[in-house]
């Protein structure tokens, strides 16, 4: 099954922001597009908009001004929704409300051929049943993308339960011709990127919660260690809480309650008090003007050790070894089958997140995970009110010594970057194992859908088959809740390896 002809007719009903810029990239792939919206003459408007947006890309010259006249003159408003009877394919992109959605559908399907293609961009309700009213259900499908829908690449292809195969390859292929990169997708609560984003923000306010670390520490974690653009914060504010929550609670609500999805309170807080983020002026941050930006806590200067003790090695953490060399502490290595820690002059063990605590040990304070620890710029401690406080401060130095700025959080298990990973590793897992979509798929959606350093499959080859798991199953026993339970996709991933180990 091939993509649509390029002279085939293209409708896009709602022409609000994505609506308007799901029209701007099929106009400029090269069909004909016609736009619908209920409310009399905004069509025209989207029209008018989407026109003024291809004048910008002319100035920035990347779009040549030949290219900008032919595709004017393909795009039509429609004043009903008769005008669309020949359409091959219609996107809507209405109301987020179920029965607004049916009733349109029902109405298209009595006015288009037997073989248009109806796709709808909803990112939070089913599309079963969406197109369960239909009469012809196979030729349903969704059609995911994300804003602003010209710039960024992802579009999710979900296929509903009655959805069609071929109806399914038209539109993957479809999105694929318009320049896109199309990921196939079942019909799951929140497909695949709104689904296994939710620990990046429910891990980062779970810290908050437990008055570990501050919005901007925790900000600083993630984007300075773990790698990512945003950190949760920051990224909720920008795309709004309200938003956020709303999406939140739809996939927590759709899975029955799953407590491995539940909303934050703190959040819920948030958005009743009408700090949406920048839109409302105020969210996690003040936006409104003069207002300071708050600094995460990094560490007052320590002095370096003069040396460390290596038992075991470092797993993830490895290169740690080399640039502790590197900035002239002596490394002294021990061969140990069990344990992986440096143990510093003062007898204290410095150890990478596991998903235990510091409260339960002697004298040990914890690291977190980094996307890469040469290029991290911050790294983040823990420690609990027990620690000695020379090894604390040893730690301090040793990270300081690497040219890295020191965060001190309290005493969580998993702390920020390597909990955050952990669970979007294991929802990764459990979603193919759900035959949700491919390791590939998943991967290209979350580095392309919300712009992580790495897919979760590649983080978990990275960092090991039994990281994930290994800090999941520590964090369960400390909190039995079933938050933090490893999925049976991540038990059988990492026993694979076990009993790999064990017959060889």
């Amino acid at each position: 099954m091939t993509a649509l002809d390029l002279s085939s007719p293209v409708a896009v009903v709602g022409t609000g922001t994505m609506g308007q810029g799901i029209a701007q990239v099929a106009l400029v792939a090269g069909h004909p597009v016609r736009l619908y919206d209920a409310v009399p003459g905004r069509a025209r408007d989207a029209a008018e908009a989407i026109g003024a947006r291809l004048d910008r890309l002319v100035e920035k010259g990347r779009l040549s001004a030949g290219a900008r006249d032919a595709a004017r003159a393909r795009v039509t408003p429609a004043d009903g929704l008769a005008e669309l009877a020949d359409c091959a394919l219609v996107v809507e992109a209405v109301l987020e409300r179920l029965d607004v959605k049916q009733r349109l559908f029902g109405e298209l399907e009595e006015i288009v051929a037997e073989d248009c293609l109806l796709a709808t961009n909803t990112s939070s309700l089913s599309v079963t049943a969406i197109g369960g009213a239909l009469r012809h259900p196979g030729r349903f499908v969704g059609l995911h993308f994300f804003n602003p829908a010209p710039l960024l690449p992802l579009v999710e292809v979900v296929s509903g339960f009655a959805t069609d195969f071929t109806s399914a390859t038209r539109a993957y292929e479809t999105a694929r011709a318009w320049g896109k990169t199309p990921v196939a997708c079942a019909d799951t609560p929140g497909f695949i990127v709104n689904r296994i984003a939710r620990p990046f923000y429910a891990e980062a306010f779970a810290v908050y919660e437990a008055q570990a670390a501050d919005p901007a520490t925790i900000d600083a974690v993630l984007r300075e260690s773990g790698g990512f653009k945003m950190g949760a914060f920051e990224l909720t504010d920008l795309i709004g809480q309200d938003v956020n929550e709303s999406v939140t609670h739809s996939v927590w609500q759709s899975f029955f309650q799953d407590v491995r999805f539940t909303p934050s309170l703190a959040q819920r807080r948030l958005v009743e008090s009408g700090r949406l983020g920048r839109k409302s002026g105020r969210g996690w941050y003040d936006y409104t003007e003069g207002a300071e930006r708050p600094e995460p806590h990094t560490a007052d200067k320590e002095r370096p050790p003069a040396h460390v003790v290596a038992e075991g090695g470092l797993g993830p953490a490895a290169e740690l070894l080399t640039l502790i060399r590197e900035a002239g502490i002596e490394v002294r290595e021990e061969d140990e089958n069990e344990g992986t820690r440096l143990v510093l002059p003062g007898g204290g063990d410095l150890v990478l997140a596991d998903g235990q605590t510091s409260a339960e040990f002697r004298d040990v304070v914890y690291f977190d995970l980094a996307l890469d620890y040469r290029a991290a710029t911050r790294v983040a401690l823990s420690a609990s009110p027990d620690t000695s406080p020379r090894t604390l401060a040893e730690a301090t130095g040793l990270f300081q010594a690497l040219g890295k700025d020191v965060s001190v959080i309290g005493d969580v298990p998993g702390m920020i970057v390597a909990r955050t990973v952990a669970r979007i590793i294991d929802l990764a897992h459990d979603a193919v194992a759900k035959g949700v979509a491919t390791e590939e798929d998943i991967d290209t959606a979350m580095r392309l859908g919300v712009n992580y350093p790495l897919g979760p499959f590649e983080w978990g080859r990275r960092l090991g088959r039994d990281f994930a798991f290994d800090i999941l199953d520590e964090m369960h026993e400390r909190d039995p809740s079933g938050r933090y339970a490893p999925s049976l996709a991540l038990y059988r991933h990492a026993y694979a390896n076990d009993r790999r180990e064990s017959t060889s």
